[in-house]
């Protein structure tokens, strides 16, 4: 098995907690050879625990893309830096043997994550965006559940994300960082989390005609959209509401969570970690789908591995994770206007279910 080698930028919490621990599960795949931060005491840290020698740690990330034996650069920085940091990275190893993993949102604007879907044409370069939701099981389980009819034509659908932000930024966790607590990007903890339920809901139901959204900044959130109310319509005219909170906690059990409400029946998913998807049919019949939660990070580094040598198609593209940010921008846009605002100018692209395509990892689930 070819054995792949990755240079890394960035080696904060998104490399020790997210990437690093799939790519220790992957060492037959690939090997981490080189290193930057712009905190070359971060990187130095890490060189220690991994065995890479002090010659193959940068604080400039132009001098890790120039590095004639990587085939992988791995770029993990801040919502402000990620299209600046990706385009010239891009512009770096255009038409080589190099090949990208960029993180989400694809930018802070819309002019920035326009110009980012465009970089793998521009600069003949393969990208993949680490969209971990389009990659987990869950999100995957629950499309397959719609597409295949399972609860009938589905009718609407309700979903609850509640996170308690005051009280995570003083604990060892992301929102503990400075940039998510005083953000120079819009939208502030919402456009960081939410982005990854927008892609879970464009890969269910496909792409989003018109949005509505109201909300509220509260200071227990640092003055952020700590409340915020959408109502979307689909392109198909499917409809649902999606609530955001991040200023406490939901104290009720079940969780509201998702539901997906459907002519003949109902998928509920309490919370992402709880690992069951329940399915109940209005003839009494009713099912539990096990998944294993979180493995987006490995499935999406799997996905690239394949891709890379040929097997498959990389899943989750810039053009695709364009959507995604256009959907969120649009929301900040309604929040801010109190109007509602257009999304997707077409069908843009169609959901996994329609097209049969292969999602990168052993579909054991049905």
């Amino acid at each position: 098995m070819e054995q792949l080698k990755v240079g890394i930028i960035g080696t904060g919490m998104a490399f020790e907690r997210l990437h690093y621990p799939a790519y220790q599960e992957l060492n037959a795949n690939y090997q981490i050879v080189a290193l930057c931060d712009e905190d070359r005491s971060k990187a130095l840290n890490w060189a220690n625990k991994l065995a890479i020698p002090e010659a193959d740690v940068y604080s400039d990330f132009r001098e890790l893309a120039k590095r004639d034996d990587l085939q992988v650069i791995d770029i993990m920085v801040p919502i402000a830096q990620n299209f600046t940091m990706t385009e010239a990275v891009a512009a770096l190893v255009g038409k080589t043997k190099k090949a990208i993993i960029c993180e989400k949102p694809l930018a802070p604007t819309l002019e920035q994550a326009e110009k980012c879907a465009g970089l793998p044409r521009k600069y003949d370069v393969a990208m993949m965006i680490a969209e971990n939701y389009r990659y987990n099981e869950d999100p995957n389980i629950i499309r397959d559940l719609v597409g295949q009819g399972h609860i009938g034509e589905a009718d609407y659908f309700v979903w609850n994300r509640v996170l308690n932000f005051p009280d995570d930024m003083k604990k060892d966790a992301f929102p503990a960082r400075e940039w998510r607590q005083h953000p120079n990007y819009p939208g502030g903890v919402f456009y960081d989390t939410a982005v990854h339920d927008m892609a879970a809901l464009r890969h269910i139901f496909g792409p989003i005609d018109e949005l509505m959204a109201y909300g509220q900044k509260e200071k227990a959130a640092l003055d952020q959209w700590a409340v915020v109310n959408v109502v979307f319509r689909f392109m198909s005219g499917f409809t649902g509401s999606y609530n955001f909170y991040a200023a406490g906690k939901e104290m009720q059990r079940p969780l509201i969570g998702l539901r997906i409400i459907g002519q003949k029946g109902e998928i509920y998913q309490e919370e992402r970690d709880c690992g069951t998807i329940n399915l109940t049919n209005y003839d009494g019949s009713s099912k539990q789908l096990a998944y294993q939660p979180q493995r987006g990070y490995y499935n999406e580094l799997l996905n690239f591995y394949n891709a890379y040598t040929g097997k498959e198609a990389i899943t989750v593209t810039p053009e695709l994770e364009l959507g995604d940010a256009k959907t969120l921008l649009a929301i900040i846009e309604s929040l801010e206007q109190e109007t509602p605002v257009k999304v997707d100018e077409a069908e843009a692209y169609t959901p996994y279910y329609a097209t049969g395509q292969k999602m990168g990892y052993e579909d054991k689930r049905m």
